[in-house]
């Protein structure tokens, strides 16, 4: 039964019955991931993690040297604990492939919040501006969820053939607030998880116009007729938001009615992002297992769909909306994709997330003893996939080097045929955060 969400009138959906459709083909599934060699040890892990962009969306290169933000902390932390102190920090690299720990991005004193979640960062006319979640605030006795969309905007970026270095000063805004009628405030919510977070800069390459993607949930009230009326499917109520900038300012923002709705089907569509590509708009997201509504079965795994427009009737991709899952035997191996064009291919790159795991499910990692915790996080950049794309079709063809971040211009080696559709292939880490 397709169960349309009753969220924003006119909002494109994920709908049930496109959703029951998801499962494990060889055409989604990566490759099993190993971890890390034992002499390789970090100071810090990272997870989300994205590229800095210019203004058309290509990466940026600034005197050869390419730059990534992550998520991070301290490496000897417990996994599970890592959010309640993250830290944005950046990494530079002149190959995309060994990256060089630049250190925090802010100084913890000024910017907003009492901890900073993914975001995006954008090099324009000289200027920094990262765009990051204000989680909880500055000044509180117990961790708050309260999420907001920030930027840092002003910061100066120096480079010469010894390194890379970001710098202040820089002005700390908050951009956005949900409004409570096309976006769920907190005091709303009735679902598991809360989400007002993840700000990814995207300019229209057809129109000019400067937008601002983000995740957020539908208000669904009590007593409302969505999901047949069903409370426990109406608390599923995930939605990608979207806010146009009618100056092009990249601090001056104002909320638009979402690009997709998910209400009755998942909880959260993590870190939107857009590839365009043949005219046509690429829409991906991360998603859970466990953020699925009853009666849905879905994967840890990138998912995705596609339109004729940025604010078009988007299509699920590969019929389901999943184009990248972790393979049955290590379900939780990675997450939070991020996918990039790379010629006629598209690149996806996550985070190595939990692995040998066996028939725990994540919460039960949490009751492990701490060096078992630690042992079975891996904390640092996965292989990033190689995908085709075919109009409304993906499939993934081969991989690179962990953490290989290529620019556009740089040639891929040859397409490993004996590795296409090899679900085991797999690498070694050739270095850590």
């Amino acid at each position: 039964m397709n169960e349309r969400a009753a969220g924003v009138p006119g909002t494109p959906a994920w709908t049930r019955e496109q959703a029951e459709r998801v499962e494990r083909t060889d055409e989604v599934v990566a490759p099993i991931i190993y971890p890390r060699r034992e002499d390789d040890v970090p100071d810090v892990h990272g997870w989300d993690t994205w590229v800095l962009r210019e203004r058309d969306g290509s990466i940026a290169s600034v005197d050869g040297w390419r730059v990534i933000f992550s998520l991070t902390a301290p490496s000897d932390m417990l996994p599970g604990k890592r959010h309640d102190v993250a830290e944005i920090r950046y990494f530079y690299s002149r190959d995309g492939k060994n990256w060089i720990d630049g250190g925090p991005v802010f100084d913890r004193e000024t910017c907003l919040g009492s901890r900073q979640w993914a975001g995006s960062a954008l090099l324009d006319d000289g200027q920094v501006y990262v765009f990051y979640t204000a989680a909880g605030r500055a000044v509180e006795e117990e961790l708050s969820y309260h999420q907001r969309l920030a930027v840092g905007a002003g910061g100066s970026i120096r480079a010469d053939d010894d390194g890379l270095a970001i710098d202040g000063p820089w002005e700390h805004e908050i951009l956005l607030r949900p409004d409570g009628e096309r976006y769920e405030r907190e005091e709303q919510y009735r679902g598991m998880i809360y989400t007002f977070r993840d700000p990814w800069f995207f300019e229209d390459p057809a129109t000019g116009e400067t937008w601002l993607l983000f995740e957020a949930n539908t208000p669904v009230p009590e007593g409302s007729d969505a999901c047949g009326g069903d409370p426990e499917k109406q608390e599923f109520n995930g939605s990608i938001g979207i806010a146009r900038s009618p100056t092009g300012d990249p601090t001056d923002w104002v909320l638009e009615d979402p690009l997709l709705d998910a209400v009755c089907v998942n909880q959260e569509l993590e870190r939107p992002h857009v590839v365009p590509r043949d005219g046509r708009y690429y829409l991906f997201f991360s998603s859970h297992d466990h953020t699925f509504a009853p009666g849905l079965e879905g994967f840890d795994g990138l998912y995705g769909f596609v339109a004729d427009s940025l604010r078009g009737e988007y299509r699920p991709l590969n019929g389901s909306g999943l184009v990248v899952a972790n393979p049955a035997n290590a379900p939780y191996q990675a997450y939070s994709w991020l996918a990039f064009p790379h010629g006629e291919e598209l690149l996806v790159s996550g985070f190595f997330n939990y692995y040998d795991l066996g028939p725990l499910t994540i919460d039960d990692v949490g009751h492990l003893p701490r060096e078992e915790q630690l042992a079975k996080f891996g904390g640092t950049l996965t292989p990033t996939l190689r995908l085709t794309i075919e109009g409304d079709r993906t499939r993934i063809v081969d991989s690179l080097e962990h953490g290989h971040v290529p620019l556009e211009d740089e040639e891929l080696p040859p397409l490993d045929t004996d590795r296409v559709g090899d679900r085991t292939a797999a690498g070694r880490y050739r270095r850590r955060f």
